[in-house]
């Protein structure tokens, strides 16, 4: 099961990269605005506590899972009952780019807390398409490896309120209509 705690921050991160990804034109600028918040880190460094998620898209793409079965059981857990770092390292392997970064944020009081946070993120981000509808918080049976680079933008349908999915749903077949009339596809 997903704690209430990552139910509602899973939906404030979603939105925050939702925001960096495109331009006022509609142009797809997720990684250069990731790079800019990757250079500001220091300063997002303040925000650790309190808005988890505005600085946890820095990590965006850092870690694979090497153990999906371990981080399933963080996201069962609420904010005051999360491993620190130390504890959910094992379970990840870090892109060598993000090694200082997670230096940084160690340094930090909430550091240890914030990481296991961040993954959990990041997990929930590139696995969620693989949880059942039913909601039981499983990851589909046999299916552990890491799909790197693959983006889950539509994944999460599930825990979208009805305007958000509705949305989705007319972005998704506007963009279908251009590309029949021979537009490049905005995805």
């Amino acid at each position: 099961m997903i704690s209430p705690f990552f139910h509602h921050l899973f939906k404030a991160y979603q939105a925050e990269l939702d925001d960096l990804a495109t331009d006022s034109e509609g142009n797809n600028i997720l990684n250069k605005r990731l790079a800019q918040r990757r250079k500001e880190t220091q300063f997002l460094l303040n925000m650790l506590e309190l808005s988890p998620e505005m600085v946890a898209v820095v990590f965006y793409d850092a870690f694979r899972f090497s153990n999906p079965r371990a981080l399933q059981d963080l996201l069962g857990r609420d904010s005051e009952d999360l491993p620190d770092w130390d504890d959910v390292h094992v379970n990840v392997e870090l892109a060598a780019w993000a090694e200082p970064l997670v230096n940084s944020v160690l340094g930090q009081d909430k550091g240890a807390w914030f990481m296991s946070v961040a993954v959990a993120l990041e997990f929930m981000r590139t696995k969620l398409h693989q949880y059942d509808k039913a909601g039981s918080g499983r990851a589909a049976a046999g299916d552990d490896e890491d799909h790197d680079g693959e983006d889950s933008d539509h994944g999460d349908d599930e825990y979208l309120d009805e305007d958000e999915r509705e949305a989705r749903e007319q972005e998704a077949a506007g963009n279908a209509w251009l590309t029949e009339q021979g537009f490049d596809s905005k995805d």
